[in-house]
């Protein structure tokens, strides 16, 4: 066994879930800033259509982020429940399987970008002076799949293995060479929004190819020889079993937002432009949520392995406590002076009134979401990712849309109303999830899951 492996299953529970979150969410900022640098460096140096296509190819492109993620998470709680069980030569096998599979999902997924990209900014209203440079955006994303594919499996095969601590270390990489790239191609070359989109590509390539051969160097359990690279097919059924239903709820979450910012659009470019700022800002103020989401899905995922659920469950409850902290610190700021969030993207004066009202009436949306993100990762890690699928799906088709459609036909020009619309349908989803988790934990069950035999065989 890897002397990395982080024994989720021992010692104090609040130890265990700190020095495995604090690297987690450290990464996950390093990520985040690709975007975020990539929208301020268009902000400070080309026009508010480069800055709407930007945001709208963002949204694009979370899909896909979503779908990966999502998938991905489901190698990491197959992975960790394995370990858990110290079936190192099933891990193996599992890791060669996640990695496998998803070099054939990003091929597909880049053919289906390029397919339906014209199609999709159509349906999403995007603002005719924009329309080109998104399509630029959108494209070239495309094309790096194969590495945002490949660094999202490396680092959900070692954070399913109990190591969050590399995935740090390669993201970091990536982020420096990214924010250096975007000041090159957009500042020094004038490549605009594309600029941003070729280096966050090649800032994602790099990583990935880091992070295969610092593994190589150091021994990893993985030996990446071309014949460990196989798939097997029981493997990945049960990756699909777990994995998929997390995937398709990410996808209707973003398609409901895509929604969103189809309506957004369709009000003009300021309003494009806000929304893409506010969808940074929910990324951010979001970090320390997700990130212990999926951390919570390793540690619960690794404890029920091990037979030790009460353990997973006072993980939940001590997570969820530094959710809610971080999250309250970002509903202040915005409350108190939304301007200079706004601002730290975009001095339009015409983005900063757009955007003051919908920032102050969104946030809300920062606390609620502690609450599902972290029910949800508590529950994904027991493998009730069909039910996380379910509740996420109706949130998304049968709240967040409809209330959306209806405030915009009846308040069209009021964003602030559009901005209540995230925290109302967080609201409902927190309340009925976390009825869901105590009823689970007073019937007794969690151990003796459908999974758990599946993953025994």
């Amino acid at each position: 066994m890897d002397e990395r492996t982080n024994k989720l299953t021992q010692g104090s529970v609040v130890k265990a879930l700190v020095t495995f979150t604090l690297p987690f969410l450290l990464a996950n900022v390093l990520q985040s800033l690709y975007g975020a640098v990539d929208l301020f460096v268009v902000g400070q140096y080309c026009s508010a259509e480069s800055v709407a296509a930007v945001s709208t190819g963002t949204q694009v492109t979370q899909i896909i982020t979503s779908l990966v993620t999502g998938l991905t998470l489901g190698g990491t709680i197959l992975i960790g429940r394995y370990t858990g069980m110290e079936r190192w030569d099933k891990v193996k096998q599992a890791i060669g399987t996640t990695l496998t599979l998803f070099f054939f999902v990003a091929i597909a997924l880049t053919a289906l970008m390029l397919l339906f990209e014209a199609p999709l900014l159509t349906l999403l209203n995007t603002p005719a002076a924009s329309f080109d440079e998104t399509m630029k955006y959108v494209a070239i994303c495309a094309w790096g799949n194969v590495f945002i594919c490949g660094y999202n499996a490396l680092s959900a095969v070692l954070r399913g293995y109990g190591d969050s601590v590399r995935p740090l270390y390669f993201v970091g990489v990536a982020c420096v060479v990214n924010i250096v790239l975007d000041f090159v191609f957009v500042k020094y070359l004038g490549l605009g929004a594309g600029g941003t989109a070729l280096a966050t590509v090649i800032s994602q390539g790099v990583s990935m190819v880091i992070g295969i051969v610092y593994l190589k160097r150091h021994q990893f359990l993985f030996d990446f020889k071309l014949s460990s690279f196989r798939i097997s097919l029981p493997m990945a059924g049960r990756l699909a079993r777990i994995g998929v239903p997390i995937s398709f709820q990410e996808l209707m979450v973003r398609i409901s937002f895509l929604y969103l910012a189809a309506v957004m659009n369709g009000c003009g470019v300021y309003a494009a432009a806000v929304v893409g700022i506010g969808s940074k800002y929910d990324v951010f103020s979001m970090l320390s949520a997700t990130s212990i989401a999926n951390a919570l899905a390793a540690i619960t995922a690794q404890n029920m392995g091990a037979r030790k659920p009460e353990r997973a469950r006072k993980s939940l409850w001590y997570g969820l406590t530094f959710a809610l902290a971080a999250a309250f610190a970002f509903w202040t700021w915005a409350q108190l002076s939304p301007e200079t969030m706004i601002a730290l993207f975009s001095d339009d004066p015409g983005v900063i009134a757009a955007g003051v009202p919908f920032f102050r009436a969104c946030s809300y949306d920062y606390i609620m979401v502690a609450f599902v993100f972290c029910l949800n990762g508590y529950l994904n890690g027991r493998a009730k990712t069909l039910w996380t699928m379910v509740s996420c799906t109706f949130g998304a088709l049968c709240l967040r849309i409809p209330l959306v459609w209806l405030v915009a036909r009846y308040f069209s020009q009021d964003l602030g109303m559009l901005g209540t619309v995230a925290p109302v349908v967080s609201g409902i989803m927190a309340v009925y999830t976390l009825v869901y988790v105590l009823w689970e934990g007073k019937r007794g069950k969690g151990l003796e899951e459908p999974v758990e035999k599946t993953l025994k065989k």
